[in-house]
């Protein structure tokens, strides 16, 4: 027990340890997670998986892999689909069997495995996995429709793979007793059919229940945890990895049944998420055996080049011939396809199973998935961004501001901000309000924001600071809660802050960070803008630092934020003031500055030759 106990606190903190450091540096999280596992088991051996956990070990990673496939289900919207499913449906219904015959012949012919291991092993390969290529997407600015395809691709297939993988698995099994191809799919099929049925219908049963309030706020989220364990195990009773079909289609399912409750455990469920991938990864990695690893011949890493640069590129380019979508974007596809949990999962799986019915090549899957995942985390992960810009199918790579609210005060801090090449929207609900923005040039948005529908429409991932100066302060706290979760609680600002002695107040709790260290009044900025007030920016250098710029700047003025030279935002606040640093812009917000005597005395002799003129 006490040593099961010291590797779940080891695993935690390397997974999650990986993933802080990924943050930092901008590395690939999964590649740090893979070395961190790899280094704490087969190499330093401080984590045993096998030995403390035993038997348990494969159904645990099942069912994370279950509840990581179920949270992806959650992030496709249907809306979506339809603006870009044709790289969708392509890349499945097409790309899936021309991918799973490439593969193989790769399989057979460069990596040297018999018939049937090459064929099972091909269609595990096409799966990509929603736990490698949706932390890259967070990690990478890609352009919107790329970005989706990818994301649906990556959940879509991987019950397909595993169907995929089942398929060959049970026709070599039982063609040896004369059993047919016919014999053997058709039950297959109606089985993952069956198991999405299952998949939708408890969905439907959580949308009836959590609407009607049969279900307490506190239990939803343990309720749903339940659900999806329990539909995974039905239908794996059913039929072999059929689970892998129920949970995502369940998943699909409640993301467009549009009930208002499933929100309040977005937040859980993207925990759950993140803390699954960090240990799966790290247990999966840790678990691996060298003796399995020292089976790796020459041979297999042509097999990984063959992979990386012939069997993706083969299967997407004929995949998306005659479609609409732009050569750039087919050649970007066609490159990224990191390989995940779900592939080392099914492999470890299906290897034992091999063994047991006498093929001895079964060993090497799991050896030869480990190199698979490894080679194309490596890959894809570190390249992907470089090669988005190289193709143009970069998004934007400056944080970008979104700022809620039209008002004199917003427009003239999204001109300043606009004018400094940050990429800044201007939303609001009043058309006639966004008409000085849109005279000005600015980016807008009409509509309201927090409006459903906003997030079907809007693309806001290239926002990382969101800013509610609306002339209603409990809608702009509103709006800093309801974005808080996905923008982060220390990104979301509003101007004023909570009176401490004012019990009518909204609390602290509720409302974004406060703008300005005096915590400025939305009525009173408003007042200021009106008498002249305006922004400024002010750079900073070696030679004229910060205290330079107090001096230059009118006493009265207020320090808003820093600007980095990489576009980083940093505000000045009641709670906290960034470091500056040479290079950084400092945003101000300033009293009209008032002419020197030397100034007016030049303004007023540049006036007198057009007096006289006139008087002559």
């Amino acid at each position: 027990m006490e040593q099961q106990a010291i590797v779940i606190a080891l695993v935690g903190v390397l997974g999650i340890g990986a993933q802080w450091l990924a943050w930092r540096t901008g590395w690939p999280a999964i590649a740090l997670m893979l070395a961190a596992g790899f280094l704490a088991g087969p190499v330093l051996h401080l984590i045993d998986p096998a030995a403390a956990f035993g038997d348990m070990l494969e159904p645990m990673v099942t069912v994370g892999v279950a509840l990581v496939l179920f949270e992806g289900g959650l992030q496709l919207d249907f809306h979506e689909f339809r603006k870009f499913g044709e790289g969708v449906w392509r890349l499945v219904l097409i790309g899936a069997p021309i991918g799973w015959f490439l593969n193989s012949l790769a399989c057979y012919y460069v990596a040297g495995l018999v018939w049937p291991i090459a064929i099972l092993f091909g269609g595990i390969l096409v799966v990509t996995g929603p736990t490698v290529v949706l932390p890259l997407l967070h990690q990478s600015r890609i352009q919107q429709r790329p970005a989706a395809i990818l994301r649906w691709e990556a959940i879509v297939v991987d019950p397909v793979g595993a169907l995929c993988a089942l398929i060959a698995y049970e026709y070599f099994r039982l063609s040896a007793g004369g059993a047919t191809m016919f014999e053997i799919v058709p039950p297959i099929i109606v089985g993952a059919i069956l198991a999405g049925a299952i998949g939708y219908g408890a969905a439907r049963v959580l949308s009836w229940a959590f609407l009607r309030g049969a279900v307490p706020e506190f239990l939803k989220a343990p309720v749903l945890l339940v659900a999806v364990i329990g539909v995974f195990v039905l239908s794996n009773l059913i039929e072999h990895e059929a689970g892998l079909v129920a949970v995502t289609v369940m998943g699909i399912a409640l993301a467009n049944m549009k009930f208002a409750n499933l929100r309040s455990i977005h937040p859980f469920k993207q925990n759950i998420s993140v803390l699954l991938v960090s240990g799966i990864f790290v247990v999966l990695s840790a678990a691996l055996d060298l003796e399995a690893l020292r089976q790796f011949e020459w041979r297999f890493v042509l097999f990984l080049a063959v992979l990386i640069f012939v069997t993706r590129p083969a299967t997407v380019l004929f995949s998306l011939l005659f479609s609409r979508l732009p050569w750039n974007e087919r050649l970007f596809l066609a490159w990224i396809a990191p390989r995940g949990i779900v592939m080392v999962a099914v492999s470890g799986l299906f290897a034992l199973r091999l063994e047991g019915l006498g093929y001895a090549d079964g060993t090497l899957l799991i050896g030869l998935s480990f190199g698979v995942v490894v080679a194309t985390i490596v890959a894809h992960g570190f390249t992907i961004e470089r090669v988005a810009r190289w193709l143009g199918v970069i998004g934007e790579t400056r944080p970008g501001l979104l700022i809620v609210g039209a008002t004199p005060w917003t427009i003239g801090l999204a001109e300043q901000m606009h004018g400094l090449g940050t990429p800044v929207l201007l939303a609001d609900s009043g058309w006639d309000r966004l008409r000085p923005a849109r005279q000005a040039g600015l980016p807008t948005y009409h509509g309201e924001i927090l409006n459903e529908a906003t997030e079907q429409t809007l693309d806001l991932s290239p926002f990382q600071v969101l800013v509610a100066a609306t002339d209603n302060e409990a809608y702009n706290a509103l709006v800093c809660s309801e974005f808080a979760p996905q923008i982060g609680a220390d990104s979301v600002y509003q101007l004023g802050e909570p009176e401490d002695d004012n019990r009518r107040s909204l609390s602290a709790k509720l409302r974004g960070r406060a703008l300005f260290t005096s915590g400025l009044g939305a009525e009173e900025a408003h007042k200021r803008q009106a008498q002249g007030w305006v922004f400024r920016a002010t750079r900073l250098s070696d030679q004229f630092r910060l205290d330079d710029a107090k001096e230059v700047l009118p006493e009265a003025a207020n320090l808003l934020l820093l600007l980095h030279a990489d576009g980083r935002m940093r505000f000045f606040t009641h709670a906290s003031a960034p470091d500056p640093q040479p290079g950084d812009t400092v945003i101000s917000f300033s009293p009209p500055r008032r002419k020197t005597a030397r100034e007016a005395a030049a303004q007023k002799t540049a006036r007198k030759p057009k007096a006289q003129q006139a008087g002559a």
